[in-house]
């Protein structure tokens, strides 16, 4: 809806000498993240002038941010509809930069005439630093994707229960909209979603670090650092080289690691890692130093720097002929001429993934009742599409694998049956690795043009996946959630592939499902 919205007002991102895309793209996704977020927010949280104020600077951002999007609006435009939502924070909702940690003398706090401006600054600089960001396919909403969810996790530990529920928000919409906007990406979130972005990472971040908190005040910095990198880098640049600071150019870092020869999409890989290790750095380092954090950054920004310096002054390139390039990836082209490497792994997939989903059905002591009864439901939905609803039939089949995925996954790790004894066990985590193999194999050598297929994102959504777990197990006292979280996006992913190989023949997929439906039912009932 929102690319068919686009592009009947014209809010269409053209390609020019700058950009990386080669055809019309609309860029209306930005404001549907926005509306859903902010739908969100004002139905779930109580009010207060903090949220209030912020969810009013987020429609002034957008609101001006779309109509660049549609008309044009040169930086002045910008400027005035940023600071003014800085503004209403700073002066409604009462969000000021006041400390600045252990950078001052002991006990000092920033006084409001300095605060003030000075906080509108900070908002207005890395609002912008996300707008810059966005210059390559996925790559502003992988960086806030991290951001946030590192944002929700500290607001966590602080008990900011609103900024908790903002940041999920956040995140949640982010990952719907780069399964659209992963490269070749059809549709873009412009200057609307990246304004929004920035201004909501940046706010909830000052909520969080300059209140009554342990947490570094210079968290932020650690939290949004590439983009903040990135920006200032680039302006340094410009002031070197006399030109305008609002100037179009393609000296960003996404621009120079295509430049030194890598692809688009292993561009965008390389700033998502070194976004996750900024945002590990940011948790792990939380309650440090404040000079520790900032020594610590300006090293890292500084070899940065460095390495990118030394490429422009050498004119290095990265060789694309060596080993990698010529032996593995022609053995792997070889070898995806041949049908039978795809069938083996394809073959492998189809009855590997139903057997694994199987015998997990086997594992957990006992099944509850009520998810006995939602599988009785489930198996009769399956039968209503087969026969009555066939255009439904990949969409209920998978809606069904992923509701009860995690739920068998859940009861299998945390509740085994006393016959899984180490032996067992290591088997059963082995077989997670064998398809997590066959999965990759399959996906390199199809011959499938369209469905599922790796990409960065998916980097993102195992480190969330992952990660997330392993923090929250802090509080939880539970240590397999991590091993819960990775078993569950192996199976996933598993379904995703397959269900795309399969081309619409999902038959034997919906028996095997049918089955271990059938069992989890009978052993709920009757143990």
């Amino acid at each position: 809806m929102a690319n068919r919205l686009a592009i009947r007002i014209h809010a269409i991102d053209v390609p020019d000498a700058r950009k990386v895309h080669d055809h019309p793209i609309p860029r209306s996704g930005g404001t549907a993240m926005a509306a859903g977020v902010i739908f969100v927010v004002l139905l779930l949280l109580p009010k207060n002038p903090a949220l209030v104020s912020y969810l009013i600077g987020c429609v002034i951002i957008v609101i001006f941010g779309f109509i660049d999007d549609f008309r044009g609006m040169g930086y002045k435009g910008k400027f005035a509809a940023q600071i003014a939502a800085a503004l209403i924070v700073v002066l409604v909702g009462d969000v000021k930069v006041t400390n600045l940690g252990s950078l001052l003398p002991d006990g000092w706090i920033l006084p409001g005439f300095i605060a003030i401006p000075f906080t509108v600054l900070i908002i207005v600089a890395v609002t912008n630093a996300i707008n810059l960001s966005d210059g390559l396919d996925g790559l502003a909403g992988g960086i806030s994707l991290l951001g946030f969810c590192c944002i929700a996790y500290l607001a966590y530990l602080e008990g900011q229960s609103a900024v908790v529920v903002v940041a999920a928000c956040l995140a949640g919409a982010i990952f719907g909209f780069l399964r659209f906007n992963t490269y070749p990406a059809t549709i873009f979130m412009g200057d609307s979603g990246s304004q929004f972005l920035g201004f909501s990472a940046i706010v909830l971040s000052l909520m969080i670090t300059q209140r009554s908190t342990p947490l570094s005040p210079l968290l932020p910095i650690i939290i949004l650092g590439f983009p903040i990198l990135d920006t200032v880098l680039v302006m340094a640049q410009r002031v070197a080289e006399r030109r305008p600071l609002f100037s179009a150019d393609k000296n960003h870092l996404h621009h120079r690691l295509i430049n030194v020869g890598l692809f688009h999409t292993e561009a965008v890989m390389t700033i998502y890692i070194i976004q996750a290790f900024l945002v590990i750095a940011a948790i792990f380092l939380k309650y440090h130093s404040d000079w520790f954090l900032f020594v610590g950054y300006s090293v890292f920004s500084g070899l940065i720097f460095a390495v990118f310096a030394v490429a422009d002054k050498t004119h290095w390139k990265l060789s694309r002929v060596g080993f990698f390039d010529t032996v593995v990836k022609g053995r792997l082209k070889a070898l995806r001429g041949h049908r039978y490497a795809i069938r083996i792994s394809f073959q492998a997939l189809q009855y590997g993934l139903p057997a694994l989903l199987l015998v997990t059905c086997f594992l957990p002591t006992s099944i509850p009742v009520n998810l006995s009864i939602a599988s009785g439901v489930a198996i009769g939905t399956l039968l209503a599409t087969r026969f009555l609803m066939r255009s439904w039939k990949p969409y209920v089949l998978m809606a069904v694998l992923y509701l009860f995925t995690p739920f068998l996954v859940f009861l299998s790790t945390e509740q085994p049956v006393a016959w899984m004894n180490d032996t067992y066990e290591r088997l059963y985590q082995v077989s997670f690795l064998i398809l997590a193999f066959f999965m990759v194999t399959t996906l390199k050598f199809t011959h499938r043009q369209q469905g599922f297929t790796i990409k960065p994102t998916d980097f993102l959504i195992l480190f969330v996946a992952v990660a997330v777990p392993f923090l929250l197990s802090d509080f939880t006292q539970n240590k397999n959630l991590t091993v819960i979280a990775t078993k569950t996006v192996v199976l996933f992913f598993g379904f995703e592939v397959l269900v795309g190989e399969l081309r619409g023949e999902y038959g034997k997929l919906t028996v095997f499902t049918i089955i271990a439906l059938t069992v989890v039912m009978l052993r709920g009932f009757f143990g």
